[in-house]
């Protein structure tokens, strides 16, 4: 067998592993949160395609799809949409443990939550990113992408992120992305030469 992981292995390469990684071997986090149709899922696939065509393993964690299958019966109140971003970010650490880049475009609206989820991270190792996309809140419901603000106006719904219901915009995340002043190969360009810089891609 051949590979930089393979041969006699001693304390010293043990305990050195990780730094000898490739960037295309090492996993991670990228959290990004925004209002609903701030584009953070097309950021994300966007960012995930190049990444992939570089060689990286790379997962979207799409909220709708967690919603469906891993946190079906939840509602939408604080403690639940606490253990929906609890259970997204333990799904999105083991993938990164091992070394998948898990990318997370989840609204994730308060920022105890999204901090426990970085604490997870950092407890293990793991690299975490966060990003917020910016988007204000006039503009996602010119979007309205999936009707939800439409819907609110109109009194289908109750409980919009952002309208009425509580955003926590993070105080100092890794970047901040002002996606609606650029376009999404921009945003994902700015985001790429993050984790460039921080020796992920």
């Amino acid at each position: 067998m051949t590979g930089e992981r393979t041969g006699h292995r001693t304390d010293e390469t043990d305990h050195h592993q990780e730094t000898q990684l490739s960037v295309t071997d090492q996993g991670a986090t990228v959290w990004l949160t925004g209002l609903p149709s701030a584009g953070k899922t097309t950021i994300a696939r966007e960012l995930a395609a190049r990444l992939a065509d570089d060689g990286h393993r790379v997962e979207v964690l799409d909220g709708d799809e967690i919603r469906e299958f891993l946190s079906a019966g939840l509602g939408f109140s604080r403690a639940d949409r606490h253990t929906n971003v609890q259970r997204i970010g333990f799904v999105a650490e083991l993938l990164a443990s091992h070394g998948v880049k898990a990318l997370v475009p989840v609204i994730a609206p308060y920022a105890d939550s999204r901090e426990a989820v970085r604490k997870r991270h950092e407890s293990e190792g793991t690299a975490y990113l966060e990003v917020h996309v910016a988007t204000p809140v006039e503009v996602c419901s010119a979007r309205d992408v999936k009707g939800l603000y439409a819907k609110q106006a109109a009194g289908e719904i109750a409980g919009l992120t952002g309208v009425d219901d509580p955003y926590e915009e993070p105080a100092a995340p890794d970047l901040r992305l002002a996606s609606h002043t650029q376009s999404v190969q921009e945003s994902a360009t700015a985001l790429h030469t993050l984790l460039t810089e921080r020796g992920l891609a």
